[in-house]
């Protein structure tokens, strides 16, 4: 096997096949996995969820986890957001010429460990390699398949005044990760992502309660983004209060020098959860006891005012809007 990823690997010759057999065939085996045209799976007696997405991480390592890591995660996560159990994946490469072969392979390992921490198995993918100074590096598109519980029922559009806000966790931790990755300011700070596959916070939640109406997945545009999606796709207004978010001291002091915002910080292992006020803190404590669950905490509720908007409340008592996100989000994660 070569150092690094030739022109030759996606040839569809030799090389290509000693590229899938060595690195992906080797990480990824079971007994599902195929390297036919499909994979042919065993269908569940259940509603399916289905969701795919693509990821550009730059740089592909960060401190906390890197793109394999991330693909396997946020595509387990979206599935768990709509209260599926995740169980099949598919996973593409776009590789640029000249990427250091042991580079894929650590980044291989970290979907093996990923996807088998999850419960999911990876069955089927493809791999292409692109020219040098065209694909920045690996890109990796992750598609997913869950089953999801028939007396579940999630939306951004099922949220009721009076529900309370639950965040699973500290936020921002992700974004803050990838800008110190960047080393575009020589700053220090001890910020791992919060990078994470959350499906068992999920499935406890529910178990905790049939009034859960909205999970969603704060990734890109973070908790701040989200609350804003639901606020316009329900037709209510959300209240938050500042002091009851979890925000890491590193990641406080950090957007605070560079003027950020950390409810519009990517997360990558955060659910914000709406659920009818009586159920709250049995959900809550259930996430607590989840794994990735132990800092989570109820940071506001959904009203009939200001339809559409995020209001925050302030440590001191005052009330004001949250600015809607805009049309660039800091750091540019993706």
């Amino acid at each position: 096997m070569k150092d690094i990823i030739t022109l030759n690997h996606g040839a569809g010759g030799r090389d290509t096949n000693e590229l899938i057999r060595e690195i992906f065939f080797d990480a990824f085996k079971n007994e599902l996995l195929t390297a036919d045209d499909a994979a042919i799976l065993p269908s569940p007696n259940a509603k399916l969820a289905f969701t795919t997405d693509g990821f550009i991480v730059s740089p592909w390592k960060f401190s906390g986890g890197n793109i394999g890591k991330l693909s396997i995660c946020g595509t387990v996560n979206d599935l768990a957001a709509m209260g599926a159990k995740p169980l099949y994946l598919s996973v593409a490469f776009v590789i640029e010429e000249g990427f250091l072969t042991a580079d894929l392979k650590e980044i291989a390992l970290a979907m093996k460990k990923t996807a088998e921490e999850a419960g999911v198995k990876i069955v089927v993918g493809d791999t292409k390699v692109a020219g040098k100074n065209q694909a920045g590096g690996v890109f990796i598109t992750t598609s997913g398949i869950g089953e999801v519980s028939e007396n579940v029922n999630l939306s951004g559009k099922f949220a009721k005044a009076g529900d309370k806000i639950i965040i699973t966790g500290d936020i921002g931790r992700h974004g803050a990760a990838i800008l110190l990755s960047r080393d575009n300011f020589s700053v220090s700070a001890n910020i791992l992502s919060d990078c994470a596959p959350l499906y068992k916070i999920a499935d406890a939640a529910l178990n905790a309660s049939n009034n859960i109406h909205t999970i969603r997945d704060a990734t890109r545009g973070g908790v701040g983004t989200v609350l804003y999606e639901i606020a316009e796709a329900s037709k209510v207004g959300a209240k938050l209060y500042r002091e009851n978010i979890p925000i890491q001291g590193e990641v406080k002091g950090l957007t605070a020098m560079l003027g950020l915002e950390p409810l519009y910080l990517a997360c990558e292992g955060r659910f914000v959860i709406i659920v009818g006020e009586n159920d709250a803190n049995n959900v809550l404590n259930a996430v607590k006891s989840a794994p990735y669950g132990e800092n989570a905490a109820i940071i506001g509720e959904i009203t009939d005012e200001h339809s559409g908007k995020v209001v925050m409340k302030t440590e001191i008592g005052t009330e004001t809007f949250l600015p809607a996100p805009g049309g660039e989000l800091l750091p540019r994660i993706c």
